[in-house]
């Protein structure tokens, strides 16, 4: 699988499991992605455009 599909995949599966469970996960890491700016994130967006 290649790194675009497993983000998408990913993306997905938090989708789903923001819908079932009433806490806003997707807004949480959002706001954790903004806030710390973890290296992994900017690996994966690099992975991705490359």
């Amino acid at each position: 699988m290649s790194v675009k599909t497993k983000c998408i995949t990913a993306i997905i599966f938090l989708c789903i499991v923001d819908v079932v469970i009433p806490i806003p996960i997707l807004g949480l890491i959002l706001l954790y992605v903004i806030l710390q700016r973890p290296p992994w994130f900017l690996d994966t967006v690099r992975k991705i455009y490359s």
